[in-house]
C-alpha cells in the first residue's frame, strides 16, 4: 500500500537516482496534444514551490501534497507500462523517497516537476528489470492525465487564486521574469536574449521570486 511514511523510511537506503541531466537519463515523452493553460501553468509553479519547500526545509506538509498527487499517478503509469502491482508499488515508494531525499537535484529550467518525477520512475523501473535480467520495454508511453474530479478542481482553483495573489506581491522585475519563464514558457537563455539582462541576474531573480512564492503559499 502506498504510504508517505514508507517512502520516507526508504529515503536513506536508496542508491543514487538517475537524475535529469545525467547522461543515462531518458526524458519521458509527452503527448503532443497537451494543452497549456493558465491553470495548468499555475499548478506547475505550485509544484515547484512545494519541491523547494521539501528541498529547503524538509517540509512534510509539502511532501504529503506531492505524494498524494503524484504517487498514485506514478503507480498507474508503471502498471500501464507492464509492471506488476508489487513492482509498481515498490518503484513508486522509492521514487517518492528520492523526491524527499534528492529534491535539491530538481532543476525547473530543465524539466517540470511532473517530468522529473516520471523520468525517475521510468529509470528506476528499468534498473530493477535489469537486475532481474528481464527484457526492457523499448519505451514507456506517457498518457494524458485524467480530468480532475470536483474536489481536485476546486483545490486547483483555490491554488490558482492564491498563486495569483502571491505573484501580485512580487517586485515588478521578479514578476515579469516569472511570467516569461512560466506563462511564456521561455528558457532562461531566451529571456536573457529578449531582455538583455545577464543570465546570472535572471536566475537569481527567478530563484528569489520562487522563494517568495513558497513562503506566501504556506
Amino acid at each position: 500500500m502506498l504510504t508517505e511514511p514508507n517512502a520516507l523510511r526508504k529515503a536513506d537506503a536508496l542508491p543514487p537516482p538517475v537524475t535529469y541531466g545525467d547522461h543515462k537519463a531518458q526524458p519521458v515523452r509527452k503527448t503532443r496534444n497537451t494543452k497549456v493553460t493558465p491553470e495548468a501553468t499555475a499548478k506547475r509553479m505550485a509544484w515547484v514551490v512545494q519541491v523547494y519547500a521539501v528541498r529547503d526545509n524538509k517540509d512534510r506538509k509539502a511532501f504529503a501534497e506531492l505524494f498524494g498527487y503524484f504517487a498514485p499517478r506514478v503507480k498507474s503509469f508503471l502498471m500501464k507500462s507492464g509492471a506488476s502491482p508489487d513492482l509498481a508499488e515498490e518503484c513508486t515508494q522509492e521514487v517518492m523517497a528520492t523526491l524527499w531525499n534528492k529534491a535539491h537535484m530538481f532543476d525547473p529550467t530543465k524539466a517540470s516537476v511532473s517530468t522529473w518525477i516520471f523520468t525517475i520512475a521510468r529509470n528506476r523501473k528499468i534498473d530493477i528489470l535489469r537486475k532481474q535480467r528481464r527484457p526492457e520495454p523499448e519505451d514507456l508511453p506517457w498518457g494524458p492525465e485524467a480530468e480532475p474530479d470536483q474536489v481536485e478542481a476546486m483545490g486547483l482553483q483555490q491554488e490558482t487564486e492564491q498563486l495569483g495573489q502571491a505573484l501580485a506581491t512580487l517586485p515588478a522585475e521578479q514578476r515579469k521574469l516569472i511570467e516569461r519563464a512560466y506563462f511564456g514558457e521561455l528558457t532562461h537563455s531566451q529571456i536573457a536574449a529578449e531582455t538583455g539582462l545577464p543570465l546570472g541576474t535572471i536566475k537569481s531573480r527567478i530563484r528569489l521570486a520562487l522563494d517568495r512564492l513558497r513562503h506566501a503559499m504556506k
